[in-house]
C-alpha cells in the first residue's frame, strides 16, 4: 500500500495552534517568527503571538484554513491555504519590503486557492504525507468551484519543489527574496500553480 494512503487527514481545530505555528514559521523559513519578535517587542512571547493569532475565528493564519495530517495517531504534517483575491488589490505603500515580493507573485494568480503552508515534521518525512495533503488540496479547491491551486515556494526548499513538480505544478514566475534583517538562505521566491 502506497505510503501516503496511511495518513489520516483531518481539519485543525484552536487546540492545535501549537503544532500550526511550528509548520507555519517552518514553511517559511523562521520569516513568521521574525514577523512576531518584531510585532511582540523584546519583552513580549512571538510564540504565543503566534499560536494566538493560529487560534483566531478569522485571518489567513486561522485554524479554521488548515488541516493536519496524522501518521499512526501523531501530528505529521500540515496544510493551510485559502482563496486568493479574484481582483488583488494594490499593494499597500506600508507593507514592510520583507513582503513585497510574495504579495506581487500571490497578485499573479487571482481566483486560485492559494496553498499558504505544507510542511512535515522531520520525522514524518518521505512517509506520503505532502503527496497526501497536496491531494486533498485539490479537493478543497474543486469543493470550492475552483480551477486552479498556487503556492509560493523558497527556492532552497529543493525537495519541495521537487515534489510539486512531480504533482503537476509549474513554474509561473520568481521573485528575489528581500532579506533586510532576516537570516535566510533563499535568494528567490517562485511561484507554482496547478490547473485541476
Amino acid at each position: 500500500m502506497e505510503a501516503w494512503r496511511m495518513v489520516a487527514i483531518r481539519a485543525a481545530v484552536a487546540a492545535d495552534a501549537e503544532h500550526l505555528v511550528r509548520f507555519i514559521n517552518m514553511a517559511a523559513d523562521d520569516l513568521p517568527l521574525h514577523f512576531w519578535k518584531r510585532s511582540v517587542g523584546p519583552e513580549g512571547d512571538p510564540w504565543a503571538y503566534g499560536r494566538e493569532r493560529a487560534a483566531r475565528e478569522t485571518g489567513g493564519f486561522s485554524y479554521r484554513n488548515a488541516w493536519l495530517a496524522e501518521v499512526e495517531g501523531e501530528v505529521a504534517a500540515c496544510l493551510l491555504g485559502y482563496p486568493a483575491e479574484d481582483e488583488p488589490a494594490p499593494i499597500d505603500p506600508d507593507t514592510p519590503p520583507i513582503f513585497v515580493p510574495l504579495l506581487e507573485l500571490e497578485a499573479l494568480a487571482p481566483g486560485s486557492w492559494y496553498l499558504n503552508v505544507l510542511a512535515t515534521y522531520e520525522a514524518f518525512r518521505g512517509r506520503g504525507c505532502g503527496s497526501a495533503l497536496l491531494a486533498h488540496a485539490e479537493e478543497v479547491t474543486r469543493g470550492l468551484g475552483r480551477r486552479v491551486v498556487s503556492l509560493i515556494a523558497a527556492d532552497t526548499h529543493r525537495e519541495a519543489l521537487r515534489l510539486y513538480q512531480a504533482k503537476g505544478y509549474r513554474e509561473v514566475a520568481r521573485r528575489p527574496v528581500v532579506k533586510g534583517d532576516w537570516g535566510v538562505d533563499a535568494s528567490e521566491w517562485i511561484l507554482f500553480i496547478k490547473s485541476i
